[in-house]
């Protein structure tokens, strides 16, 4: 069922999940950089569900469903902001355990599992992180140097604008390799827009001053504060969050789990790579949040 919570004056929309069993634990969800939830996630909350456990799958603002002007604004302070209201609403549920939330991220989401999880919310009782961003720097000496100064070009452009009160000047979110866009790794484009459903209205773009956050964002350092379990799902592949460095973050959660796939960023979302994340994922819930019999 479709439903929404209020964040800071606007409303984020969300698609609520519920299991046959009374009082599930709940998963909150959401995707990563500049993607909506209809790019993949229901996979995942469908099985979930099928497991026992509810899920709340929710729009960013400035993207999607979700309200917030203007369009296509990637802020991780508003976005980190959407998840601890998020958690908030989830636990206001009455078919849900309140007591008993996890927090499941992709991507860029995998980073503000990741944050979220270190201010320790009410009601948290595990993390989820899947191919997570972990580290601004790394993610962006990664991307070709061609890009990376055409991005940042775009971003002082921007953020001008801005200042004289100009509309957002925005660049792909996926691009071609050398392109202006957030990633330009080969398979980004390609991977990025095979998540996009038939019909859909979706927009490839995103604000250019989203650049100078992105590189400033690392979510990764503050895993040493996480209390909860915590399922690092790592690509070996990865071409925009790179896993040397969120492996190294991992291994400082306390109670931190990690399970490395040999793909690419992209390709868990669909296939023997989505069977593979997914069956670790249900595992680790029902080791450490188990569905009342």
């Amino acid at each position: 069922m479709n439903v929404s919570f209020p964040v800071e004056g606007d409303h984020c929309a969300a698609t609520l999940y519920l299991p046959a069993n009374e009082n599930p634990p709940v998963i909150v969800m959401a995707h990563g950089l500049g993607a909506v939830r209809e790019m993949g996630l229901a996979a995942y909350a469908e099985r979930f569900t099928a497991a026992g456990y509810a899920c709340l799958v929710f729009d960013y603002r400035h993207f999607g469903d979700s309200e917030g002007t203007p369009r296509h604004l990637l802020s991780p302070r508003k976005q980190l902001a959407d998840w601890t209201a998020a958690i908030a609403y989830a636990r206001t549920l009455p078919q849900v355990d309140s007591d008993r939330v996890v927090a499941w991220g992709t991507s860029f989401g995998g980073g503000h599992v990741l944050a979220t999880a270190a201010s320790h919310p009410a009601g948290l009782v595990a993390a989820i992180a899947q191919c997570p961003f972990t580290d601004g720097i790394s993610s962006a000496l990664a991307m070709h140097p061609a890009s990376s100064a055409k991005a940042t070009v775009a971003a002082a452009r921007d953020v001008v604008g801005h200042w004289l009160g100009r509309p957002p000047h925005l660049i792909a979110t996926a691009g071609p390799r050398r392109g202006t866009a957030l990633m330009t790794a080969p398979d980004a484009e390609p991977g990025y827009l095979a998540l996009v459903p038939p019909g859909s209205d979706f927009r490839n773009e995103v604000a250019a001053r989203a650049v100078f956050d992105i590189l400033r964002y690392r979510p990764g350092r503050g895993v040493g504060r996480i209390e909860v379990p915590t399922l690092f799902a790592v690509c070996e592949k990865d071409s925009v969050a790179p896993a040397g460095p969120t492996l190294r973050y991992a291994a400082r959660a306390p109670r931190g789990e990690v399970r490395t796939y040999p793909d690419g960023h992209f390709a868990i979302y669909q296939g023997d790579p989505f069977e593979r994340v997914v069956a670790d994922q249900i595992d680790f819930l029902r080791r450490h949040v188990p569905v009342p019999a």
